[in-house]
């Protein structure tokens, strides 16, 4: 039976190979957090959140956190969730696909704009030779 961990921005797969609290704390570094900041978070010791993260990085065959986090995302461990929400926006948009306009940019024509920065170009220059 597989069962997921929500941490912020990440979601993570129990049964893949690592223990809970290494999932957890991997979801943690995964969020850009210190291991000061983890021990602090879960009410222990920095040296433990170490030896879990080493632990991990053992089991995924790496030597360095970003890596950790990297080899985790290949082997689909771990997984951001904008792609759920990339993914449901997809959604939306196929299927009102039909009834939607599409977008509109109303904007100056170019010319009107280039004219403008000539213009403010020349006052400078005159103003720089006065």
């Amino acid at each position: 039976m597989e069962t997921e961990i929500v941490n912020g921005a990440w979601k993570g797969h129990l049964g893949r190979g690592l223990a809970p609290r290494e999932l957890q704390f991997l979801l943690w570094v995964a969020l850009g957090l210190t291991a000061k900041e983890i021990a602090r978070e879960a009410g222990i010791s920095p040296a433990t959140v170490a030896k879990r993260l080493t632990n991990a990085m053992f089991k995924l065959g790496v030597t360095r956190r970003a890596a950790l986090v990297a080899e985790a995302m290949r082997r689909q461990i771990i997984s951001p969730m904008c792609f759920v929400l990339a993914t449901l926006m997809t959604m939306n948009a196929v299927t009102n696909i039909q009834s939607v306009e599409p977008a509109r940019r109303d904007r100056r024509p170019p010319s009107v704009r280039i004219a403008q920065i000539r213009i403010t170009r020349r006052a400078e220059t005159l103003e720089r030779a006065a």
